[in-house]
């Protein structure tokens, strides 16, 4: 997935939750009309700091990744890095992925996710409580449930770090009615 920012159309959106820095912004195509969404005051400052930095011409936004403030299928392709780990409702701001999403539209989202060897679940659900209390980052989620269940079909998948980061992309079919094994 690591190329998949040749690919990602004539608009993207990304958003974060805490970490919208603006780190991912060198990754995107001079040419691609990006818009960013922030949740904290601090953060967006940063982003638009760092896309000042980089002379890049970016609309970032305070926002809610659970409510975004714009139309109905008014995107090419929604970009979600490590955030869905802090949302309060991740299904929510999947669904609203969906929601903004042309149809063709792309999903592309790295998580961190449950493990699936034992000894690491194990850890993540002894650290659990203690990282959703102090750094609102929820470990044993499951992204890829919440895109299948909101009608995305999963382009590609993999997970890397013992099982705890997944990479996915997916797109929107046209009546958002899509399959997957």
């Amino acid at each position: 997935m690591r190329g998949s920012g040749r690919a990602l159309g004539r608009r993207a959106t990304c958003w974060s939750w805490r970490s919208a820095r603006g780190l991912n912004l060198p990754l995107y195509r001079s040419d691609m009309r990006l818009t960013g969404i922030e949740f904290s005051p601090a953060m967006l400052a940063l982003a638009k700091q760092r896309a000042a930095e980089l002379d890049r011409e970016v609309d970032l936004q305070l926002g809610d990744a659970e409510a975004l403030e714009f139309e109905d299928a008014s995107f090419d392709t929604v970009i979600c890095t490590y955030a869905l780990c802090t949302i309060p409702d991740d299904r929510k701001a999947v669904s609203e992925a969906g929601r903004v999403l042309r149809p063709g539209g792309k999903l592309v989202l790295a998580e961190h996710v449950r493990s699936p060897l034992w000894a690491v679940r194990a850890g993540q659900r002894l650290l659990e409580p203690l990282m959703v209390r102090f750094e609102a980052d929820h470990l044993l989620r499951e992204p890829l449930e919440h895109v299948r269940a909101e009608g995305f079909v999963v382009d590609e998948l993999k997970r890397t770090r013992l099982g705890i980061v997944e990479r996915l992309a997916a797109h929107k079919v046209a009546d958002n009615a899509g399959s997957n094994p």
